[in-house]
């Protein structure tokens, strides 16, 4: 009894130990690609180029960052889940170096489009490796603490590079990511737990490089077939499109009259994402009590509201409107996560990446898109923008409800 007791201590201890570091490892990951979101002035200065330029550095990170997820999904298919984390993260540390030395802008784009390959690592694997070494009771909290972990990183990382960039060098804020980066990746690498289950797969058994090209292709188009899976890559994409976008326009919105916000006072907005960090911890019980279909609906309502409540144009309402579409947002990510990581029973992690390749795709084409309504009329032309988005996402999850899937917890 005793014996079969400390077993299972002992897995709890490893199961919660894979959770802290993939949630760290989360954190790491957005610290190094949103810090620069509020380092943009800086980085203009520092290398003598346009506004608009500057915002390259983090459009072409994410761009590289979705469709690397592809390949993190094949590898870690065919070597396992651990290698590719653990070596993707000391890679990202030592590319930090590269940033402190770099002088000229188009270095550091390229730099910025290597990282991208990079950070894709951990949100590629992550939920696939939950779902092999997890017991089914973990799997749901794990997600959903996964999640609010990607909340916290993101925060995070705008708000440090907003700080470094109104009090440091362009030197010295690259110096200081490489320290955080380092220490992160360090404790991400002891936490880990060393042996791990690896993924049961048909493409293992081939030996014909022709065969396993076939198969991973074969692993993708499993997924893209399923019409639920793609409707939920659709609504991660879209519900992503609006809403990482809509900060980006509210800080332009902020610094201007009659608001006059400085530039670090601006990046507070991103404070909101509180509300979807505290939304994503609650998510796991409410997938299980109500199921996906019912939050999906709840979270589109809590988007159009808060997108709404913007345009009475007050600090206190706007601050408000952003609380209440982070949740919703938020819910949504969550939904979509469990939902593509409980659904998948083989192939789990190019499941995954497909839907993160929609979502940072999403967030991509957003800019563009909602772009051209700020040009037209600033703040209210986003959210006419915005609604737009809202009603792709409504028909979506429209033909979703259609199946009457009550689900995550059925599938």
């Amino acid at each position: 009894m005793n014996i079969t007791a400390n077993q299972s201590e002992s897995e709890q201890g490893k199961q919660g130990r894979l959770i802290w570091a993939l949630c760290l490892a989360s954190i790491v990951i957005y610290i190094n690609l949103y810090t620069v979101q509020g380092m943009l002035p800086l980085i203009a200065e520092h290398f003598n180029v346009t506004g608009a330029q500057s915002t390259l550095v983090l459009s072409v990170t994410s761009f590289t960052l979705a469709f690397s997820l592809l390949f993190y999904a094949v590898l870690s298919d065919r070597v396992g889940r651990l290698k590719p984390i653990i070596i993707s993260l000391w890679l990202l540390a030592c590319s930090n170096i590269l940033l402190i030395f770099t002088t000229s802008f188009d270095a550091l784009v390229i730099i910025r489009l290597i990282q991208g390959f990079l950070l894709a690592a951990v949100p590629a694997i992550a939920m696939a490796y939950f779902k092999e070494q997890l017991a089914p009771d973990f799997m749901l909290k794990a997600a959903a603490t996964y999640i609010m972990a990607n909340s916290l990183g993101g925060i995070f990382g705008r708000l440090f590079g907003g700080l470094m960039s109104q009090h440091l060098s362009w030197q010295q804020s690259m110096g200081l990511v490489f320290v955080v980066t380092l220490l992160g990746v360090a404790l991400v690498t002891y936490l880990l737990p060393r042996k791990e289950i690896k993924p049961d797969i048909n493409q293992n058994n081939t030996t014909q490089p022709k065969s396993k090209l076939f198969n991973d292709l074969k692993g993708f188009l499993i997924h893209l077939k399923d019409s639920k899976m793609r409707l939920v890559f659709i609504i991660g994409g879209v519900a992503f499109m609006m809403m990482v976008n809509q900060f980006s326009f509210i800080q332009l919105h902020l610094m201007s009259s009659p608001y006059d916000l400085s530039r670090f006072s601006a990046t507070l907005i991103f404070l909101c994402y509180l509300s979807g960090t505290f939304t994503s911890y609650l998510s796991a019980k409410w997938v299980v009590k109500y199921g996906s279909i019912v939050l999906f609906k709840a979270a589109f309502l809590f988007m159009v509201l808060g997108t709404l409540l913007t345009l009475h144009d007050t600090l206190w309402a706007i601050v408000l409107g952003f609380l209440i579409t982070a949740s919703g947002f938020f819910l949504t990510h969550s939904c979509c996560n469990s939902f593509v990581a409980i659904k998948a029973t083989a192939h789990r992690a190019k499941a995954t990446s497909l839907y993160l390749c929609s979502y940072y795709l999403g967030a991509a084409l957003g800019g563009p898109y909602l772009m051209i309504f700020w040009q037209q009329a600033e703040w209210p032309g986003v959210v006419v923008g915005s609604l737009s988005l809202l009603l792709l996402l409504f028909i979506a999850i429209w033909f979703l409800s259609r199946g009457k899937l009550e689900e995550t917890t059925n599938i």
